[in-house]
């Protein structure tokens, strides 16, 4: 059987199971493939559904009497009319062998509450944001970034985003590219955000782990600000669970308490998520 055989077959099985009671049954808007292990994808937005910039929710599919719900970071902010989201594709994934596949029109289902640390509420006043991040990582410091309350509340704020090739930084560089003109933030932006890209398996204006980019003070001096300081600087961390280990190390060795919403400090990290 063909591919496009096989993606049929899947529809068509999907729309034989009834929409599970106490989620929403939202509709695909669009799709984007960035490479063959990332895509975006936009869906409609519950009119009733509210959340906090940065936080996830539980998505899934209509192709089996019980659902696989997995945690998705939302990417757009929280004033958009759409909810967008950036993932990998996972091959024999139980969710993303299949999510990789749909198409403007489809169903995506959507549990019905948001959750999740890293949003502005768990972080205590700062002059300088920092958004570290992995891979689809990135997804909740897109909503964060587009925040018009970020801006408010920080001076400067501070996106990094590592992969491992080049073409994987394209959904981040695209987003700071469009800040500036963005008509709701884009005077808020202009000389306080600052995207900082690396690959660290292909050549790149930067390249290196940002782990060691922190160590050796590399990032800082790139920036042109000061390491990391518990007076100024506040942190949020998304990515492998590598790298979130090894950078909440270097930001707990610089002074960093870690926040919670319960109890708001210095840093955030998201553990949610395990694929």
């Amino acid at each position: 059987m063909t591919t496009a055989a096989l993606q049929q077959t899947d529809v068509a099985r999907a729309d034989t199971f009834p929409i599970p009671a106490g989620v929403h049954a939202e509709t695909v808007v669009s799709v984007r493939h960035y490479t063959d292990r990332l895509f975006s994808f936009r869906i409609t937005r519950p009119q009733s559904f509210r959340f906090r910039s940065g936080e996830f929710v539980m998505i899934g599919l209509p192709n089996a009497m019980k659902p696989v719900f997995r945690a998705y970071s939302i990417a757009s902010p929280s004033w958009d009319e759409e909810l967008e989201f950036f993932s990998i594709k996972v091959p024999d994934g139980p969710l993303t062998q299949h999510l990789q596949k749909i198409r403007p029109g489809d169903t995506v289902l959507m549990r019905q509450k948001s959750t999740g640390t890293l949003v502005l509420d768990a972080l205590t006043p700062g002059k300088r944001l920092w958004m570290i991040s992995t891979g689809t990582g990135i997804a909740p410091f897109a909503s964060v970034m587009r925040d018009p309350e970020t801006y408010e509340k920080f001076e400067q704020v501070f996106l990094t985003h590592t992969c491992r090739e080049v073409a994987e930084l394209a959904y981040g560089e695209e987003l700071a590219a469009n800040l500036v003109s963005d008509p709701l933030i884009g005077e808020l932006v202009e000389g306080r955000f600052f995207h900082y890209a690396t690959a660290t398996r292909e050549p790149h204006v930067r390249t290196g782990r940002i782990t060691a980019l922190i160590e050796s003070g590399k990032l800082f001096s790139d920036l042109g600000v000061p390491p990391f300081d518990p007076a100024t600087d506040r942190v949020m961390i998304c990515g492998s669970m590598d790298m979130i280990r090894d950078v909440k190390a270097l930001v707990e060795k610089a002074g960093l308490k870690e926040g919670s919403n319960a109890a708001p400090a210095e840093f955030v990290v998201e553990r949610a998520f395990v694929d």
